[in-house]
């Protein structure tokens, strides 16, 4: 399986669809919710969200949405990146709901090889996420730092630091 991709490997107006999808529970949301503290009630409060909002149900939080496609990107974009530079625009298009199934795909839009070192780049994505449905529901572009294959090949290739098997 690969896991991310370096400089030499993207090219602009590649497409990656991610694979599997993920389908949203009550529990996703609810655990997101109370990592990162948001306690609204839209994403809390069933009773609330039913009797005071035009969903008339629980939204998920638009954060765990981005955050479920940025993790499903990486094997494809970022697996072996040196570092996400700058999340550029991050756009929640339509509401996501408890059993929605979540797919994701990336378009490589621009790759520019780094000014001040020659052992990487900077690779310029976008990445749409849809329902089930084909609701686009989230769009967000960045920027991220790649190793070029010189890079790998210099600090251990593919796996580096990953330990031989001792058999006793």
């Amino acid at each position: 399986m690969q896991f991310g991709r370096t400089y030499e490997e993207f090219e602009i107006g590649a497409v990656y669809k991610h694979w599997p999808g993920k389908t949203v529970t009550e529990y996703d949301d609810h655990l997101f919710c109370l990592l990162t503290m948001n306690h609204h009630p839209l994403h809390m409060d069933a009773n609330y969200a039913e009797h005071t909002t035009d969903f008339g149900k629980n939204v998920v939080v638009g954060n765990y949405i981005y955050s479920l496609l940025l993790g499903m990107s990486v094997p494809d974009v970022s697996g072996k990146a040196i570092a996400n530079l700058e999340v550029e625009s991050l756009k929640h298009v339509a509401p996501t709901f408890h059993g929605d199934t979540i797919y994701g795909e990336t378009t490589v839009l621009d790759k520019t090889p780094s000014k001040s070192k020659s052992d990487r780049g900077i690779v310029y994505v976008e990445t749409k996420g849809y329902k089930q449905d084909g609701t686009l529901v989230c769009v967000f572009r960045r920027k991220v730092m790649v190793p070029t294959e010189t890079y790998i090949k210099e600090r251990g290739g593919e796996q580096p630091g990953r330990p031989d098997l001792q058999e006793r």
